[in-house]
């Protein structure tokens, strides 16, 4: 009985929660003269989510609800995730919409940073960060984590050019020793992979030019922007603040005051929400019970004319006899995993 009136409770806030951000979206629609749509993929540690291709039908159902439009604002919160699904996201949305602008309050990184190129213009907090869209190839036949020989290591597209263009540097020249060099390399990636890896890179380059046209005009300036993006930076992890955003000829827009407190207690909601800055410890969760039942909301998609849309994992987690090991461990029986509509 405790368990389920804690569960019930929770759904209650989630309600709550969606409640509150509906108010403030209808505030932001009021403002910018516009349609709000809110993304968010988890990025608690533990239980992190990336932007994938089942959203587009959810996304759909949002902008059926919301119609043909002149201006839609993207809230966007992500570290990333699968190319093609940020690519036909944002075709998506741009085909509702005259005007597309995306709101970062903190973070669109690798494919979220390629959703904002799509847009008209890119609203940055001052603690907002894009990032480079030099994707990471995850393939079956990718190489295994020494470790972990069940778990397939993503391979970055710019790390194996990287790793070519640095044996040039180093003086590797001449046909038998690049052909040498090429041959270890398919020694430790998959030839299939390669393969892959050189027809992304080439695409990831076309998606962001067709992609950045709403903002940049100039084909050299779009050159450069692409280049930064794709190679210059030198690391994926490399963050881009909204000073070197609009340096790089991005059409970036600061927040008025109003609007920056508007997106800032948005924001604040979904950390509480998703409890983003607490690292999820099954042992924490279950305290000094020997039996809970948890619903952890892991990514949102919202907006003020349909409600909300969570990806959620529901279960229960429960302690194992220690046995003959005397170590005590904890199963988790899940039930559910994916996107359920709240409100």
């Amino acid at each position: 009985m405790a368990t389920k009136r804690r569960l019930n409770e929770q759904a209650s806030r989630r309600i709550a929660g969606y409640q509150e951000r509906k108010k403030l979206f209808i505030q932001i629609e009021k403002e910018r003269k516009s349609k709000v749509i809110s993304y968010v993929t988890g990025d608690r540690r533990g239980l992190e989510t990336q932007i994938s291709p089942e959203v587009i039908d959810i996304f759909v159902e949002h902008l059926d609800a919301i119609g043909p439009t002149k201006k839609i604002s993207l809230l966007l919160h992500t570290n990333g995730g699968n190319t093609a699904a940020a690519w036909r996201l944002v075709n998506l949305i741009q085909t509702f919409c005259d005007e597309l602008e995306v709101i970062v309050a903190a973070k669109a990184l690798s494919a979220g940073t390629l959703i904002s190129l799509g847009a008209n213009r890119i609203v940055m907090t001052k603690q907002a960060a894009l990032g480079p869209i030099d994707p990471s190839l995850n393939h079956p036949l990718n190489p295994p984590m020494p470790a972990m020989p069940n778990i397939n290591i993503p391979v970055s597209v710019e790390a194996v050019k990287g790793y070519l263009d640095a044996t040039k540097d180093f003086g590797i020249n001449g046909e038998a020793c690049r052909t040498q060099v090429i041959i270890d390399l398919a020694n430790k990636v998959h030839p299939l992979v390669l393969g892959q890896i050189f027809r992304t890179s080439s695409q990831i380059r076309f998606l962001a030019r067709k992609l950045l046209g709403r903002q940049v005009n100039d084909q050299v300036k779009m050159d450069q922007i692409i280049d930064f993006l794709c190679a210059e930076s030198g690391s994926h992890d490399y963050t881009i603040n909204r000073r070197e955003a609009r340096e790089l000829g991005l059409n970036i827009e600061t927040p008025s005051v109003n609007f920056y407190d508007i997106i800032k207690s948005i924001h604040s909601s979904y950390v509480k929400e998703l409890q983003l800055l607490e690292p999820y410890d099954p042992n924490q969760l279950m305290g000094a019970q020997d039996s809970v039942n948890y619903l952890l909301p892991r990514a949102v998609i919202e907006s003020s004319k349909i409600g909300s849309h969570q990806y959620v994992n529901e279960g229960t987690l429960s302690k194992n006899n220690p046995g003959q090991t005397g170590i005590m461990g904890i199963s988790d029986l899940r039930c559910f995993e994916g996107w359920r509509k709240i409100k």
